[in-house]
């Protein structure tokens, strides 16, 4: 089994991570960190570019997570997927036969989760396991 994060370096992933490390090393399990990597748009040259860009800030923010693992002794998976970040967290979960997946919130009221489609909001929806949500520091 493992622990599933998804990480972005906002002000609730970097919460979340911390929260995952914890997690992760009281079940003696590998953290798989998650970067959902899908560009807007379909096609054309402006399409490729934003790709990368989005692709370079995911393995960039990744990294980072993956230093404060490591010195928490916690051994990881880094995973950038083609997809939304909550269709790429419950791919990877599914893949990796996560015990939970781990999300940060940036404060956002429930109401504007619901109607705009927040990350956590979609995975409290469609995960078949469970969902911690941490939110951010005030």
């Amino acid at each position: 089994m493992s622990v599933v994060l998804g990480y972005d370096e906002s002000p609730g992933a970097a919460r979340a991570l911390r929260v995952a490390i914890e997690v992760s090393a009281a079940f003696g399990e590998p953290l798989v960190l998650v970067y959902g990597a899908a560009a807007p748009g379909g096609a054309g040259e402006e399409y490729r570019s934003h790709h990368e860009a989005i692709r370079q800030a995911g393995r960039t923010a990744l990294d980072h997570a993956v230093e404060a693992a490591d010195e928490a002794g916690v051994p990881t998976t880094v995973e950038i997927i083609d997809e939304k970040p909550a269709q790429a967290l419950l791919e990877a979960a599914a893949r990796h036969d996560a015990r939970v997946i781990v999300v940060g919130s940036w404060g956002e009221s429930p109401m504007r989760g619901a109607l705009l489609g927040s990350t956590p909001h979609k995975l409290l929806h469609l995960a078949r396991i469970p969902v911690l949500c941490v939110p951010t520091e005030d």
